[in-house]
């Protein structure tokens, strides 16, 4: 006896971690008895997206309309676009509640935090010492509605204790690597990172390589390939009913392997440019104040680059989440980063001129 297809939205293929999610996705052996929808603004690229089996829908998180009723009609919904649209979630939100109240399904969700929900300003000049444990569920509702992420992540643990979906929550950390999946060949998917993409950018821009504080506050890490890994494994997890795969006020699952201070990605970038010499030495310096809103656009978002955010990934690793690289690998990424950026910015200055 044949059965419909599991009928999904997909929200953010094209992005960096959508896209390495949505990559390692079509590897499962059940992709075929999927129906996927992918949002996209790019009619080039819904074009790309409908060769991997995938059925494009042109529009943005910002259509209301749109997106409710894609999300009424979807039974999971992974949500990789914008870890901070609060009126998109609420949006999604009112599809899947209309679609259970009509059918009785209990959809999915499946969103995109990011380890900015940890933060504390502590201006690069000392270690934080609170460690989150994505298993401890009165830590993790200990988190304040004020931290970054956290309106729309409650929003989600808010909806699932209404019994209207069930909500899970991945948490990623800095993330690192130039993605080269068939996604980013196939010329649909971000191949790049945000935070250590943006310093070396600043860098580029300084003169010299740059920090905020002394660069001693940590932040967590992992690989992108290996964070597309956490989201096979948890959808894979739902489909087979793993017992160790929680949702709501336990449904959090951190995506991070490795801990570094600031210091060691400015330092990394300072050796890397210097030896491609784009900068005049080999070690970072501290950010001016003025500095922070010069380069950083605005000053908050300079001194949330000397923040802290620890965690362990206890819950992620319980569900079997098996990631093998460490901060090493994110040191040993960061000079071909380096290369990659001044090449893209070196064949869009010649662009210009020829413009």
């Amino acid at each position: 006896m044949s059965s419909a297809p599991l009928p999904i939205l997909y929200l953010g293929a094209t992005g960096y971690i959508g896209g390495s999610a949505l990559n390692r996705l079509l590897s499962h052996p059940k992709f075929n008895t999927w129906e996927v929808t992918a949002l996209v603004r790019s009619p080039e690229k819904a074009k790309l997206l409908e060769s991997f089996g995938i059925k494009p829908v042109i529009g943005n998180l910002n259509d209301a309309e749109l997106l409710e009723s894609l999300a009424e009609k979807s039974h999971v919904v992974f949500s990789t676009a914008d870890a901070d649209n609060f009126p998109a979630i609420q949006t999604i939100l009112r599809g899947l509640k209309k679609r259970h109240e009509t059918t009785g399904d209990v959809p999915i969700l499946i969103h995109t935090s990011g380890t900015g929900v940890l933060y504390s300003m502590d201006g690069g000049m000392f270690p934080g010492k609170v460690i989150y444990d994505d298993t401890n569920i009165e830590q993790m509702a200990s988190l304040a509605p004020s931290q970054v992420h956290r309106n729309v992540d409650l929003e989600i643990v808010n909806a699932d204790q209404a019994g209207y979906i069930k909500g899970y929550i991945v948490i990623p950390s800095t993330i690192y690597g130039i993605a080269n999946h068939k996604l980013v060949q196939a010329g649909i998917s971000n191949c790049h990172s945000d935070q250590i993409p943006t310093l070396i950018k600043i860098a580029l821009k300084r003169g010299e390589a740059g920090m905020t504080g002394k660069g001693l506050s940590l932040w967590p890490d992992v690989d992108i390939d290996e964070l597309g890994d956490l989201y096979y494994v948890l959808f894979d997890g739902i489909l087979n009913e793993n017992p160790a795969v929680g949702h709501g006020v336990d449904g959090y699952y951190f995506g991070a392997n490795g801990e570094h201070p600031w210091y060691d990605i400015a330092k990394a970038i300072a050796v890397a440019l210097h030896e491609l010499g784009k900068v005049k030495s080999d070690e970072p310096t501290s950010f001016e104040v003025e500095e922070l809103s010069k380069y950083f656009g605005y000053e908050a978002l300079g001194w949330y680059y000397g923040s802290n955010s620890r965690c362990r990934a206890n819950h992620s690793k319980a569900i079997g989440w098996n990631p093998k690289k460490t901060s090493e690998d994110m040191i040993k990424s960061i000079k071909p980063e380096c290369e990659a950026i001044i090449k893209k910015l070196e064949a869009e200055a010649e662009a210009a001129k020829a413009a």
